[in-house]
């Protein structure tokens, strides 16, 4: 962990305050309301999970509930968001584990530990890809897998780059002052190149479309991609 401030604090909070249930939906796109759902991990039943980038939880608890992993592991970065986690969602332990660390350091941690790893716009997006899918494919047991959504392009209508560089984005601290953070929005043949150099095979990638038009609304680039057994 770092001393860096956590650029997390206000995201979701308002939503926490009224919001408690366990989401009854599970959606890959960015919007978060249409499209393939849970059914993309296939059978969840006694598996080790992994979330990467998990914020307040919501889709970990949704398969803790919904489809009985062994265990589910709900990774983050922000003390924050560990703390609102833990407020909406203990009751789902031992199921559901509610990790505060960055994913980078916890998949170090956990070798051959995964059956499944996923981020849904989590670490994937805001953590050097160079770092996070080695480590990944070094969690995950042999013949498990890595899924993750991600933006098809900026917000902003920008495209998504065309190497693995990031770009800045508007960030808040948690006393309100303005900042910026890095967000990796990358062509869909970047990812699968640096899934590749990572070690991972039988990579597929598809679009998901936005349902609406909107100043802040995107495709989804949705990733799919397995440790060799």
């Amino acid at each position: 962990m770092t001393s860096a401030p956590d650029l997390w604090h206000h995201y979701g909070r308002a939503r926490a305050g009224k919001d408690r249930a366990v989401p009854d939906t599970f959606f890959w796109n960015w919007d978060q309301d249409a499209g393939p759902g849970p059914e993309v991990l296939g059978d969840l039943t006694g598996r080790r999970v992994g979330d990467l980038g998990a914020g307040a939880a919501r889709h970990a608890a949704h398969l803790a509930a919904h489809h009985q992993p062994a265990q589910i592991t709900a990774v983050d970065a922000s003390p924050a968001q560990h703390a609102i986690a833990a407020d909406l969602y203990a009751h789902l332990a031992p199921r559901l584990r509610i990790a505060l660390s960055d994913a980078v350091s916890h998949l170090h941690e956990t070798p051959g530990t995964y059956d499944v790893l996923y981020s849904v716009f989590g670490a994937l997006d805001f953590t050097d890809p160079r770092k996070t899918l080695p480590a990944a494919a070094t969690a995950l047991k042999p013949g498990g897998r890595l899924v993750y959504s991600t933006l098809a392009h900026y917000l902003s209508g920008a495209p998504a780059k065309p190497e693995p560089a990031p770009g800045t984005i508007s960030a808040r601290t948690a006393d309100g002052e303005t900042t910026t953070m890095s967000r990796w929005v990358l062509q869909e043949h970047v990812w699968a190149n640096l899934l590749a150099e990572a070690g991972f095979t039988k990579i597929t990638s598809s679009v998901l479309p936005a349902a609406a038009d909107g100043p802040r609304t995107a495709d989804t680039l949705l990733m799919s991609a397995y440790r060799p057994s």
